[in-house]
């Protein structure tokens, strides 16, 4: 044999041929082949996303344009965007040549781990359905959920996003949300605001009487039907409780609430109604 002939024999490209069983001609096909589907599938992908964002966002814009709830809006808009992201991901699949039998086949066979992975997810898109379908709180409401008080802002697929008083977001699950109680503080337009004041034993009870309906009297946001309610409440161990209720609109709840105690403090204070001190 010649001496070429063992160069040639013993050449990386012959051992290439070897180990693969294909030819450097077929190689360069395969990898530019390889290469313009991976290319593709990066394009798929950036504009693809692109696309299903803008989707989204004129989902929103026409939801908005026709007066739809805004907690619908949120939740189609999301569902919209993620529906279609799933079908990008499936397109690249399809383009790198993965065949999408196979692909199922492989989601079948791991069919109950996903299934238990996900329960609490597919959990939370069903609450997301039940909560849009009962519409026990909307957008703007301000509810309590699984311990949690705040503003719903957003109602999304799987989650519904809280604001507090203090500007925290609380995001919480939707199926044990849809699942649990929930208190809504502004479905009605009115409230019952109710004050427990203790005063001590040997004041006199009518005085007393008449300044709480006096303040009551001079606060304007309070309501007069259902009319306002001052009595006597427990009698406790050195201490008598005056239990005030009355009724304001939603929206003047929380202001009613600090202006009515901070009015009876100054009230009592003036008159010497004695009351019990904190130990």
């Amino acid at each position: 044999m010649a001496l070429s002939d063992t160069i040639i024999k013993n050449s990386p490209i012959s051992n290439i041929e070897k180990i693969f069983n294909y030819k450097p001609a077929e190689i360069n096909q395969l990898l530019i082949k390889w290469g313009t589907n991976l290319l593709i599938t990066v394009i798929i992908f950036v504009v693809g996303f692109w696309l299903a964002k803008m989707a989204a966002r004129t989902v929103r814009k026409v939801l908005q344009k026709s007066n739809t709830d805004e907690g619908l809006v949120t939740f189609l808009t999301s569902l919209t965007s993620m529906v279609l992201k799933v079908l990008v991901v499936v397109t690249g699949i399809n383009q790198l040549g993965i065949e999408m039998t196979s692909f199922v086949a492989i989601l079948g066979a791991a069919g109950l781990a996903v299934g238990m992975a996900f329960s609490g997810t597919l959990s939370n898109f069903a609450g997301g359905v039940m909560i849009l379908a009962f519409k026990p709180f909307k957008v703007g409401d301000t509810i309590k959920a699984l311990t949690e008080t705040g503003t719903v802002k957003e109602i999304l697929i799987f989650n519904t996003y809280l604001h507090t008083a203090d500007n925290k977001v609380i995001i919480l699950p939707n199926g044990p949300v849809a699942n649990g109680n929930i208190v809504n503080f502004t479905r009605e337009q009115v409230r019952r605001a109710d004050f427990s004041i203790g005063i001590d034993y040997g004041n006199d009870l009518k005085l007393v009487k008449d300044i709480l309906h006096k303040i009551i009297a001079e606060e304007p946001r309070i309501i007069e039907e259902p009319a306002p309610f001052v009595g006597v409440g427990d009698l406790g161990v050195g201490t008598v409780q005056m239990i005030v209720r009355v009724w304001v609109k939603t929206d003047d709840h929380a202001s009613v609430t600090f202006f009515i105690n901070e009015k009876i403090y100054q009230e009592f204070g003036d008159a010497k109604i004695a009351m019990p001190a904190l130990s």
